[in-house]
């Protein structure tokens, strides 16, 4: 799997590439540790290009969504395809995440939540 991150907007931005496993989740994992921090709480985590992810991918989604709670920040999922969306459907995890279509929704969701 390929991870890049990158700032855009105030957010820090994951954009994840492959398969979502138990062997790459440590690394996200540290990524998301060293990422969100009190003055950039702020994830979007761009799924565009993952075409599989099993419960410790799941799990670690789970870790960095907590953190930027704890800063009192936003986390959210965008790019989506189908097979990926049906685990987050059957697991009723699209219950609890902020999911968007596009990263650009998903940057103006987090923003709509900062001013609201």
């Amino acid at each position: 799997m390929e991870i890049s991150d990158e700032r855009i907007d105030g957010a820090t931005v994951l954009k994840l590439r492959g398969h979502f496993d138990a062997y790459q989740a440590p690394a996200v994992e540290q990524l998301f540790r060293r990422a969100v921090t009190a003055s950039v709480p702020y994830m979007i985590v761009d799924l565009t290009d993952v075409d599989f992810i099993d419960s410790t991918g799941l799990a670690t989604l789970v870790i960095g969504m907590k953190l930027c709670r704890q800063y009192d920040g936003e986390f959210s999922l965008c790019g989506m395809h189908a097979p990926v969306h049906t685990i987050f459907e059957l697991t009723r995890l699209d219950r609890v995440f902020m999911i968007a279509a596009t990263r650009e929704k998903a940057i103006a969701s987090i923003h709509e939540r900062q001013r609201g």
